[in-house]
This record gives structure tokens, C-alpha cells and sequence, in this order.
């Protein structure tokens, strides 16, 4: 489970101006129609053809837990793909993306300051360079420990440097322990 690729999908999400199919034969067509044929939804599935068409013709109706996760993940992945981009390129140029996290914060700087890790609440609202960054990285299958990368260097300027106004001299900033992560487009 990636906790950062989660919370950005999940951010996108609500961008969506309709919600995706809930049933699974409503799911299943969906991503026939998408895929252009049976064939590839099962192959994508792990499920035979046959089982695929079954489905589309609602003679099946409930699947099984580890089937109805994978069609919801797959659906989500594809439903509204306009409104995704644009919710993201919005994000990426003008709006920003806002952090909201319960973690463990510390971060490295020169002798004599309090840099001890602490468990921190923080809100904050991350500059569009920054959400360009963590889409950008998450596009091209970026890891969760780099996603992380980039967010605690987001928060080292944002939150504990000011833009520039304090802690020049911090260096590093550890970002670890997370008990709570959500994105805000």
C-alpha cells in the first residue's frame, strides 16, 4: 500500500463530477468499453473470459473480496480521465495542493537547536512547484519513500523555513511515522 500515491489519488478523486460505477457487472462494463473487448479485461483481471461476460450480462452479481477490489482499483484508475488531468494540471500551476499529516517531523541543522523528532499536526499549503513534483514523480512510478522525499523537502521550505524568512541553515527535514496523510487539491 502506498500511503502518498493513495492519499493524491484520493485527492484527484474528488475532483470527479460523477461517481464511478458501484456494481460490479455496472464496473465490468465499464472497463469492457474501455479496454474494447472481454478479452483484455480479462487478461487484466486474472479471471477467464467467460467469467468477464457473465458479469456484463449480470449473471453474476456479487464477486469475490480480492476480484472486487482489483475492478474498483482498475475502474478508479480510468473513470473520468479529462477531469483527472485538468484537476491535476490546475493543482501543478495555480492552486496548489494542501497537506494535512499527523508524522514524526525532525530535521537535521547546527548544534544548539532543538531539532529532536516530535510527533506534529500540520495543514499546509504547498506551492503549485511542489504538486507539479509529486504528480510528475508519481506519474512516472515513483516509490513511496521518494514521494515522501519530496514532500518533507516541500515542508523544510513551506512550514519550517517560511519561504526563505527563518532557518536558513536547516538542512535536512525527516518526515517518518505517519499516522495520518491527506492531500487537498
Amino acid at each position: 500500500m502506498s500511503v502518498f500515491g493513495d492519499g493524491l489519488d484520493a485527492a484527484v478523486q474528488k475532483a470527479f463530477t460523477r461517481p464511478a460505477p458501484k456494481s460490479a457487472s455496472a464496473q465490468m462494463r465499464y472497463l469492457v468499453k474501455q479496454l474494447k473487448g472481454t478479452k483484455a479485461v480479462a487478461q487484466m483481471l486474472r479471471i477467464s473470459q467467460r467469467t468477464v461476460e457473465r458479469y456484463v450480462k449480470d449473471q453474476i452479481k456479487k464477486p469475490r473480496p480480492d476480484l472486487a477490489a482489483r475492478l474498483e482499483r482498475e475502474v478508479k484508475a480510468r473513470w473520468q480521465p479529462q477531469i483527472r488531468a485538468k484537476a491535476r494540471e490546475k493543482a501543478a500551476t495555480t492552486g496548489g495542493i494542501v497537506i494535512d499529516t499527523r508524522a514524526r517531523l525532525g530535521y537535521t541543522a547546527p548544534i544548539g537547536s532543538t531539532d529532536q523528532d516530535r510527533i506534529r499536526h500540520l495543514t499546509v499549503a504547498l506551492p503549485p512547484r511542489y504538486a507539479a513534483r509529486l504528480f510528475d514523480a508519481q506519474e512516472q512510478g515513483a516509490s513511496d519513500q521518494e514521494l515522501r522525499e519530496i514532500a518533507a523537502e516541500a515542508l523544510k521550505e513551506v512550514y519550517f523555513q517560511d519561504s526563505g524568512r527563518r532557518a536558513g541553515s536547516l538542512e535536512e527535514v525527516r518526515f517518518t511515522d505517519i499516522e495520518h496523510l491527506d492531500f487537498e487539491l
